[in-house]
């Protein structure tokens, strides 16, 4: 794609519109990949019970996808902006770069931890030392190597636009699919069924045994893997992150695409994961290393392999993507191009670090945690400002460059959320929802009070 076809600030034509098929393949892409690799084998140390990790996951996506479909598409389609531009419309430039910053930031060590997962099926290849579950720092030059060229590739892909992450997604997505089903039904007989009456026994005996969690891992409930299902992509639905990728959809509705992601691998590649980990545990039951190459290597050879390199590619593209979004929103004289290419660089070193991916549980609620705030922010600015009788688009209407009812809604909003977790013990998987509706209301009490008191004329005592 040439520059100047990613609309960074201004609406998407109709004439760049996508279909529906765009959407199925990208989510299917981007949430059939190699994070659940990681994931799947979180939710076996974190010692869920089967009946718990089924009906969570169940209950869970289904709630993500509701939320893509009546939360984020509708502002996506009729307002037609990246989440970023739109941001500096309602917060003013100065603090839509720092959330700008921030988000980028979040985005390149999300996507990091997805290189790190390619990474390690290179390493099978060339038999190289690879990290362990606590692991925080890189072992050796073999691993650099291989996270160095993995992420540039990444890297390259990502910053030829929204239109060549799609088509990317959509060739690789099929086949992904069915590497994800066969990694279940391989470590299935693996661990001796043999026939599909003997699955759900398998399944509470040896997988998801409902004991006490590896060390260093949470106890994991059915409210765990709810919340975690729905919230572990708070930032992209809440907190409106996919506003960049639904402006280019015909019609609101075409979110229910991202039920492809949700159930094929958020639900399907998150318990195939979970058995991979399951039959290397009992083999050697000290052997507590979550690495995808190995585990995948183990059940389907070389196409195992293949498929964790490839599902590392399509899940870091679209957030690389994003995170250039993100950074271009605050270097605009700089092309969407190259600030991608940083963006993967910084994704790259990201990779480096195991620690991401080994804690990914708790990464991405904390990520989503940050940056939440701000969607709700902009749902209420949307629906909410011009029935109360307040200014929508404030920064931009008024000209101002730092929107304080914004700022403070973020600033406030994550401190109560800080206070929770660490103040009352509330873990941070279950602030997420809480959070969002404290935002709302605090960005109406705050608009209130800045705009009434903009509007008050000179002289008059407060």
């Amino acid at each position: 794609m040439s520059e100047g076809l990613e609309f960074e600030r201004e609406r998407v034509p109709d004439h760049a519109l996508l279909g529906f098929k765009s959407f199925v393949g990208q989510y299917a892409g981007e949430h059939v990949a190699g994070t659940e690799l990681m994931i799947g084998p979180l939710f076996v140390a974190a010692g869920v019970s089967a009946v718990d990790v089924v009906a969570g996951l169940l209950v869970g996506n289904l709630l993500a996808v509701l939320s893509w479909m009546f939360l984020t598409a509708p502002i996506a389609t009729r307002a037609r902006l990246t989440l970023y531009f739109q941001l500096e419309k309602i917060c003013g430039p100065n603090l839509a770069t720092l959330y700008n910053l921030a988000n980028g930031v979040m985005f390149c060590f999300l996507a990091g931890s997805m290189v790190t997962v390619s990474a390690t099926a290179v390493g099978v290849w060339f038999d190289f030392p690879m990290p362990g579950l606590n692991d925080v720092y890189p072992r050796g030059a073999g691993w650099i190597l291989a996270v160095l060229g993995v992420g540039a590739a990444i890297a390259v892909v990502a910053a030829y636009g929204y239109r060549f992450v799609a088509r990317f997604a959509n060739v690789a997505a099929p086949w992904m699919v069915l590497v994800f089903l066969a990694f279940g039904i391989i470590g299935l007989r693996q661990l001796g069924v043999d026939s599909i009456g003997e699955v759900w026994s398998v399944a509470e005996s040896k997988i998801w045994k409902g004991g006490n969690p590896l060390p260093g891992q949470t106890k994991f409930t059915f409210f765990h893997v709810t919340f975690f299902a729905w919230f572990c992509n708070m930032a992209m639905h809440i907190g409106m992150a996919d506003l960049s990728v639904f402006r280019f959809a015909r019609k609101s509705w075409y979110a229910v695409a991202s039920a492809a992601g949700m159930f094929l691998g958020h639900f399907m590649a998150w318990l195939s994961a979970s058995v991979l980990y399951a039959v290397q545990l009992d083999e050697n039951p000290a052997n507590t290393d979550v690495l995808p190459g190995p585990m995948s290597a183990r059940a389907c050879g070389v196409a195992g392999l293949v498929c964790v390199i490839v599902a590392g590619w399509t899940t870091a593209n679209p957030t690389i993507y994003r995170a250039g979004l993100a950074f271009q929103a605050i270097v605009p004289s700089v092309s969407r191009f190259h600030v991608t290419l940083i963006a993967g660089a910084l994704a790259t070193v990201a990779g480096l670090f195991p620690a991401i991916a080994m804690k990914l549980l708790g990464f991405v609620a904390l990520y989503g945690l940050v940056l939440m705030p701000m969607g709700a922010v902009v749902f209420a600015d949307f629906w909410l400002l011009r029935r109360l009788g307040l200014t929508d688009n404030y920064a931009e209407r008024r000209r101002v460059s730092f929107h304080w009812a914004a700022g403070l809604t973020w600033f406030l909003t994550l401190g109560i959320c800080v206070y929770l977790v660490l103040g009352q013990g509330v873990q941070i998987y279950f602030v997420g929802l809480p959070g969002w509706f404290i935002a709302c209301l605090l960005y109406l009490l705050l608009s209130g009070l800045v705009q009434r008191r903009k509007l008050r004329p000179a002289g008059e005592s407060s």
